[in-house]
């Protein structure tokens, strides 16, 4: 059996629809073995499909080929995240800069507090193709 690396990206829940996961391909989003890859490359198993999510660049091993989109909780029967460690401390570092925001309920940002996020996210976060 094969699949295409758009579709195994829906199947396993990594983007929302298969034109988003075509689209993040013919970007240069998408590597497999290090090497960017058309929506219609055959994935393989045993492959270590690389996802970029800015910041971060998300790692998987393919275990096995759905034949079509599953529930949440059967994607681990499907690819194990192999991210390396520097990657999750960049997910770590994430999660820690939302939660040293605005508490919740406190309206929207003044224009001083928009500035300084804006700085912030693109010293450390944003690559320059993103806007």
């Amino acid at each position: 059996m094969e699949i295409r690396i758009d579709k195994w990206l829906w199947a396993v829940r990594l983007y929302k629809t298969r034109s988003l996961a075509a689209e993040a391909c013919k970007k240069g989003k998408v590597l497999v073995q290090n090497v960017q890859v058309k929506p219609s490359r055959i994935v393989k198993v045993g492959d270590i499909i690389q996802v970029r999510k800015n910041p971060v660049l998300y790692s998987y091993k393919v275990l096995a080929l759905p034949k079509n989109r599953m529930n949440a909780k059967l994607v681990p029967q499907y690819m194990e995240d192999v991210t390396t460690p520097d990657q999750q401390e960049l997910i770590e570092l994430g999660k820690i800069a939302t939660k040293m925001g605005r508490p919740r309920g406190t309206g929207r940002p003044t224009k001083k507090e928009r500035r300084d996020l804006e700085k912030f996210f693109e010293l450390y976060f944003l690559d320059d193709d993103e806007y």
